[in-house]
């Protein structure tokens, strides 16, 4: 009688588990994509994030959802990523919206603009300030879609040849800086300079350029800037929360099973937390490595900061008065900022304003 029941037991589990394959392989098919990015591979903390993000991916899916990353050059040059997601030449990149001011002024925002956001007001606007409907109503006229997957925090003013004094020092001043930020400091008499990294170093020695900025101390550190520039000032008032996406063809998208579409969006958010984490860990070591190298640590003087906070707001408002998108990423910016920065200065800000003062006596 056991035999039997055991028989006939088998028999039905056998039966589930014939029809339970073949539904369990349609819920999981396979899915192979390509990334490009917009950054290179020496720079292994944003670059390791869209590794990190290809694994969590595959980890989520039993390795069935495979996304394969390639650094800028190697399928296409970093600022064609976004053009080669719309065109469908691959299926996803790692890109900064603010890359893309060309094609609407507007995306400058998605990522950050000076005086604007720090990383976490930027990820708080993008998901309850309607910088997500904002940027990708923009982005859904070149047939993609976009999420957040990195920020770098507040970035380094930059290495300068020459001490700064005032805003008259700006005058002339070559500065290696692009996107809408450059143009803020052109207003102020700067002469931006379009740069790629690997020809930073030549150009600041060769007194090409007179200055230069890149991202904060880890990344700085290895153009060798220190040995060519003395004067390194703080903050990027022009990238306070610097936001990186991930940038997926619509059609693409729509291709996946709505718990791959899950698993994408929950991967790039912790990629996402995973790229700052990382910034926050390599940053204060990387900083006091330059400071040993020689390097002269300088605030930007309230003349220059007051002076292109001015000059960014005026242009904000120019570029507003004729393209809508613009100025409705600048009004929501405005608010959701003016309510954001009183809370910041009860909490986060007397929090850690104390703690500063503070940090020798523990």
């Amino acid at each position: 009688m056991k035999r039997r029941h055991f028989i006939g037991a088998s028999a039905t589990a056998l039966a589930t588990g014939a029809l339970v394959a073949p539904a369990l392989a349609q819920s999981q098919p396979e899915v192979k994509w390509r990334l490009t990015s917009s950054f290179p591979r020496s720079l292994d903390t944003i670059y390791g994030t869209a590794q990190t993000f290809a694994r969590y991916v595959s980890e989520a899916t039993d390795g069935r959802f495979q996304i394969q990353t390639f650094p800028a050059g190697e399928l296409v040059p970093g600022l064609q990523a976004l053009d080669a997601v719309s065109t469908g030449s691959v299926e996803c990149a790692q890109t900064a919206t603010y890359f893309y001011t060309g094609k609407d002024p507007a995306l400058a925002f998605g990522t950050g603009v000076p005086f604007g956001f720090n990383s976490r007001q930027q990820h708080s606007w993008w998901f309850f300030g309607g910088g997500e409907q904002i940027i990708n109503g923009v982005l859904a006229k070149y047939n993609v879609t976009s999420m957040p997957m990195g920020n770098s925090g507040c970035q380094m003013g930059g290495f300068f040849r020459k001490e700064l004094t005032g805003v008259g020092d700006l005058k002339g001043l070559k500065f290696r800086i692009g996107g809408i930020g450059g143009q803020v400091l052109a207003k102020l008499g700067v002469v931006p300079q379009q740069i790629v990294p690997g020809d930073v170093y030549a150009a600041l020695e060769r007194g090409t350029i007179d200055a230069a900025e890149f991202v904060g101390p880890y990344d700085d550190e290895k153009l060798g800037l220190v040995k060519v520039a003395k004067y390194y000032y703080y903050p990027g008032w022009w990238e306070g929360g610097a936001m990186m996406h991930l940038v997926i063809n619509d059609k693409q998208w729509d291709a996946l099973p709505k718990h791959y579409q899950a698993i994408v969006r929950n991967a790039a958010e912790a990629a996402n937390n995973w790229m700052l984490a990382k910034y926050d860990s390599v940053n204060p070591p990387a900083l006091r490595r330059l400071v040993q190298q020689g390097v002269e640590l300088r605030p930007f003087p309230a003349s220059i900061m007051e002076a292109g906070h001015k000059a960014a707001f005026e242009l904000y408002n120019e570029i507003a008065a004729v393209n809508p998108a613009f100025k409705q990423a600048l009004d929501s910016m405005n608010a959701i900022r003016a309510d954001q920065l009183v809370w910041w200065q009860i909490a986060e800000y007397a929090y850690d304003t104390f703690n500063i003062r503070n940090r020798g006596k523990s």
